[in-house]
């Protein structure tokens, strides 16, 4: 009846993960009980949940990945205490098989839970807005993909105390992750949580593209549309193309684990370099999914608060494309050491150090943009700087990667995770700080406290070179990577080094969280009034704070890049009466629903429970075969409701 699924798989005997599913379970519960007792259950349905607004849908997506960036950094830390007190004949605190389940849930959540939903949250909220549109080009779509993946998010938690996760890394190679080496539940979490989560992913991507490409407001032509909007058509474009690989790659998997076929098995005619191939195929344009819209968000603070259009506008387009395009054949050189050969070792050595050019344009191109400008040191302007250094650090490092000799000899030590996370944290991680410090204000109408902001930033900074630059020494003294226990004691006191630094991100953390909460407490005196806090350049400066519903009363007509700018310079404002009647889709629960009964089949998959699973693709079928013959899917503003609410922020109006 119930498949695999016993009182065994709750972790009774392993006190660690048993007292943090307990406590993750009161924490829920409490939350739900204050919900519950405030009667805030009809405004979150109303408001959140069914709304299929790109702006909240935007906000909900940056929130999960900043709750899943606590749980994800929770493991860190906790791997990073294990490696600087398990040295020579200590053990540690923690058993093998639960070091590599944290190692494993790890690198899944930052890259699949945290950064992939803060970027989808950053464009989802801007893209529309700095295009002139109203929302994206499929706003239920847009819910669906969201909610699948919060389902596939929270697969990955369930794992946490009912039954296990994957231990075979973040990247979940074969053999390892076959049925013979695998034989628990921990690998079919990990394949079940990413198959919904990436088709949610691939609906965004879908989505973001058709909405840059068919959408933009009159005279937004492409070298009109601000670099925010290019780094997220290419990010979405790479979306397009990869996830699907990743898809199909996994599904391969499932079928050697479920009905015992041999795509990457040992026998049979399997090839187990076939899945590696093919991981690092979807796996480096991810990189590059990540990162783009962090460099479209660099530009787009450092022209604000540089007082300057964009250096180089142009080449930093083409810059974006030329990533976009060379992403794709540079994925080999994750794995040089695996026996590719000398010819094709060459040409993807190379390719990967050829794909550093265009990225170096992009550095050059922010640094004369701030050249002779009157620069203001923001809070989001400090992330900016402190990307630059990282990034060009962790790039030179890359480059050093890219050279095969050279690789073969870090390959598979702590300086290749050194380097990771200096793109990671350095960009995805800086970058999606900045534009949540940047562009708070207009999703919630008050600017954060730039006091704690900074105190945040300076954890964050000085922590990572704490925390990594150690590694890089300990790679070159030749420390592997994946280790549970330490057999050189000399290694322990860098490894101490990387374990203050971790602490001194948590601090971060810590300043982050009073940054949220003094700015609430003090909203009232850091309102945004006019809905241009930073005297921007771009559209969405010119709509009130947060922006209602429907964006734009009148579709704005833009004459030149920097529209926003140009408008104010010329004394004319963004949008003008006469107002006309508008159409706004209305809310509904396609999503979360669908996404309800994907959690369900997923989680009876997992455990063999095939008659829910049954009964949960029925219920998607019928969900989206209900919405799919529904009318009454779109709601009327009128003139007059339009006029009123323009008048209420208009006048004395925005900064003009």
């Amino acid at each position: 009846m119930l498949g695999r699924l016993s009182w065994s798989a709750i972790p009774f005997d392993q006190p660690i993960p048993l007292i943090t599913s307990v406590v993750v379970i009161l924490i829920v519960l409490a939350v739900l009980a204050i919900v519950t007792v405030k009667g805030w259950w009809p405004y979150l349905w109303r408001e959140w949940i069914t709304s299929v607004d790109h702006k909240r849908i935007g906000i909900m997506y940056v929130f999960l990945g900043l709750v899943m960036m606590l749980r994800g950094f929770a493991d860190a830390i906790m791997m990073r205490t294990q490696q600087a007190v398990a040295v020579g004949s200590a053990q540690g605190y923690l058993p093998p098989e639960h070091y590599d389940q944290i190692f494993s849930a790890h690198g899944t959540i930052m890259i699949f839970f945290v950064a992939m939903p803060l970027i989808f949250g950053m464009m989802n909220f801007v893209v529309p807005l700095q295009l002139g549109v109203r929302d994206v080009a499929f706003p239920v779509l847009n819910s669906v993909a969201f909610w699948l993946t919060a389902s596939g998010a929270l697969l990955v938690n369930l794992s946490l105390f009912i039954g296990n996760f994957a231990r075979t890394g973040w990247w979940n190679y074969p053999p390892l992750s076959e049925l013979a080496y695998s034989p628990g539940v921990g690998v079919d979490y990990y394949l079940w949580s990413l198959q919904i989560s990436g088709a949610g992913t691939l609906m965004g991507g879908i989505n973001m593209v058709t909405t840059i490409l068919k959408l933009r407001c009159p005279g937004m032509s492409y070298f009109r549309m601000p670099v925010f909007c290019w780094t997220a058509l290419a990010s979405s474009m790479l979306i397009v193309a990869a996830f699907p690989i990743l898809t199909a790659t996994f599904v391969m998997l499932l079928l050697d684990r479920y009905v015992g076929m041999h795509f990457f098995t040992n026998e049979a005619g399997g090839n187990q370099m076939m899945y590696v191939n093919l991981f690092w195929i979807w796996g480096h344009p991810e990189v590059y999914i990540l990162i783009l819209p962090a460099f479209g968000v660099f530009s787009e603070v450092i022209a604000t608060f540089s007082g300057k259009p964009l250096f180089g506008y142009r080449s930093m387009v083409l810059a974006t494309l030329a990533i976009c395009i060379i992403s794709f054949m540079v994925w080999l050189h994750h794995f040089f050491t695996m026996g590719a050969g000398a010819d094709v070792n060459a040409f993807f050595g190379i390719m990967s150090m050829i794909i550093a050019v265009p990225t170096g344009v992009k550095i050059f191109n922010w640094l004369f943009t701030m050249f002779r400008g009157s620069v203001v040191f923001t809070t989001p302007v400090l992330y900016t700087i402190g990307f630059m250094v990282t990034f060009v650090i962790g790039g030179l490092t890359g480059v050093l990667l890219a050279i095969p000799p050279i690789d073969f000899v870090v390959h598979n030590t702590v300086f290749l995770v050194a380097h990771f996370h200096n793109v990671i944290i350095g960009g995805v991680v800086f970058g999606m700080f900045a534009a949540y410090n940047y562009w708070f204000p207009k999703a919630f109408g008050f600017t954060l406290h730039d006091g704690w902001g900074k105190a945040g930033f300076w954890c964050w900074l000085v922590g990572f070179y704490l925390a990594f630059m150690p590694l890089y020494v300990l790679g070159l003294l030749g420390m592997a990577r994946r280790l549970q226990h330490i057999d050189d004691p000399g290694w322990q006191p860098l490894l101490l080094v990387a374990e203050l630094g971790a602490v001194v991100i948590f601090l971060g953390i810590l300043c982050q969280i009073m940054q949220l909460y003094v700015s609430i407490r003090t909203r009232e005196q850091r309102r945004d009034q006019a809905g241009d806090p930073w005297n921007g350049r771009t559209l969405e400066w010119s709509t009130s704070s947060p922006p209602p519903p429907y964006n734009f009363a009148v579709m704005p007509k833009v004459e030149t890049l920097d529209a926003f700018w140009e408008m104010k310079q010329a004394g004319r404002a963004a949008r003008q009466p006469p107002y006309e009647a508008i159409e706004v889709p209305r809310n509904t629960g396609t999503g979360f629903i669908t996404a309800f009964f994907a959690t369900m089949t997923g989680f009876a998959a997992i455990w063999d429970i095939w008659w829910m699973a049954i009964l949960g693709l029925l219920a998607i079928v019928i969900t989206a075969s209900a919405f799919g013959w529904s009318e009454n899917r779109e709601q009327e503003i009128s003139a007059d409701e339009l006029s009123r609410r323009e008048d209420a922020w208009l006048s004395p109006g925005p900064a003009a």
